[in-house]
């Protein structure tokens, strides 16, 4: 199936210096133009929508944790006893285009109906070499469920995986404590000892992988109980969870938290995000997923090393999207690709390229039930993904020659 392109009405702000103005598409220009309005247009994508500040600090209670709790990182994760394992035979099911490779979560996981996977990247977005200093090559997955967040460490060379409860640090009198976070987390992207999670109407949750507590070992905590998190009677506990890892800090919409529907304009709705390495300045991808009847999504880069620092942090590329009800993007060497969900119908692969005026030819191939977040993983030249639907469960990836 061939998509005719929709994007030509798109109005755009003239950068300084790039070629003229690109419909439906924005570019960074220098700081003396960034406050100039974008032309007035209900088509018009406005950069400044997307800009984002740095969130409260959580270094107190953070500090605080470390003093009570043992802590690792992911590659402690990584190499920890008693973890679950990966199986076969989820790709019939879950309709896996054929030539995919397939990781299959146990049968408690893969049929369970209160948490649901949605992101996914990989260590080839965290470093440059693909391996962790221990040697690990983990893909991670996040998981919603009502009113708490998981990420799974999967290791699949050794076929295992550990789930590691995200939470929200905070002190409680004079003693640090964490509750649970209640957001979809409907796109990850790791980068540097950086975990990013979207946050749909705020922005972004910042994680750091370097700060992972493990309740096992440590003397103030316990696995115990499955009902609480937090600190309860001298105990630090985690849903039963071994591991958890608390919140670092956060970037927020300067324009405040988004619409509860998709209206085109103002801050966007950060239903997924990703990572290209690619480019010479590598970008943290973000977009929208919206209903057809809605205005068409957004779709946004910003430069992701301004993330590691505290000053506000401007997109440097913005456009909407080629479709509708896109539920992952990732862009390799200028190729990008999509994923397109169709509720209880097989799911959709759309690939295109972006020239300065439009998005190029877009082509569609069938992709598996519910296919969710994107992710490059350079050295495999493959796309990875997840299936998000009960007992049509599977981690998967496809053949991508750019991914590279």
């Amino acid at each position: 199936m061939i998509l005719s392109r929709s994007l030509r009405g798109g109005l755009a702000v003239l950068a300084a210096g790039v070629p003229p103005a690109v419909p439906g598409a924005v570019l960074a220009a220098p700081d003396r133009a960034a406050a100039a309005p974008a032309a007035a247009s209900s088509a018009a994508v406005n950069l400044r929508d997307f800009d984002l500040r740095r969130g409260p600090d959580r270094a107190a209670p953070i500090r605080a944790l470390d003093g009570r709790l043992d802590r690792g990182d992911a590659d402690a994760v990584l190499r920890s006893s008693g973890q679950k394992k990966l199986r076969g035979g989820c790709g019939k099911a879950a309709a896996v285009p054929s030539g995919a490779l397939v990781h299959c979560f146990d049968a408690a996981d893969s049929a369970a109906t209160d948490w649901i996977p949605q992101g996914v990247t990989t260590v080839s977005d965290a470093v440059e070499s693909e391996r962790l200093p221990g040697g690990g090559r983990p893909i991670l997955v996040s998981w919603h469920d009502s009113g708490r967040v998981r990420v799974t460490f999967v290791d699949p060379d050794r076929r295992t995986y550990r789930h590691v409860l995200l939470v929200h640090p905070t002190m409680k009198g004079n003693k640090p404590t964490y509750t649970d976070i209640d957001i979809h987390a409907g796109g990850i992207a790791w980068y540097g000892d950086r975990l990013y999670v979207a946050d749909t109407r705020h922005g972004l949750r910042e994680f750091d992988t370097r700060h992972i507590y493990d309740l096992h070992k440590s003397k103030a905590g316990t696995t115990a109980d499955t009902g609480r998190a937090g600190l309860h009677g001298g105990k630090y506990h985690g849903h039963g969870y071994r591991y958890v890892m608390p919140q670092t800090g956060s970037w927020r919409f300067v324009r405040g938290p988004t619409a509860r529907r998709c209206g085109g304009s103002g801050p966007p709705r950060m239903s997924w995000i990703a990572i290209d390495r690619t480019t010479w300045h590598h970008a943290l991808i973000g977009g929208e997923w919206c209903r057809p009847k809605e205005p068409r999504g957004r779709i946004v880069t910003w430069p992701v090393r301004a993330l590691s620092g505290t000053r506000p942090v401007r997109a440097d590329w913005a456009a909407t999207l080629p479709a509708d009800r896109i539920q992952g993007a990732v862009r390799a060497n200028g190729q990008w690709w999509f994923t397109q969900g169709r509720g209880k119908q097989r799911g959709r692969l759309l690939t295109t390229r972006r020239d300065w005026w439009d998005w190029g030819r877009v082509t569609s191939s069938p992709a598996s039930h519910g296919p969710e977040d994107l992710s490059c993983h350079r050295g495999q030249h493959r796309v990875w993904t997840v299936a998000e639907y009960a007992k049509k469960r599977a981690l998967w990836s496809f053949p991508a020659a750019p991914c590279r």
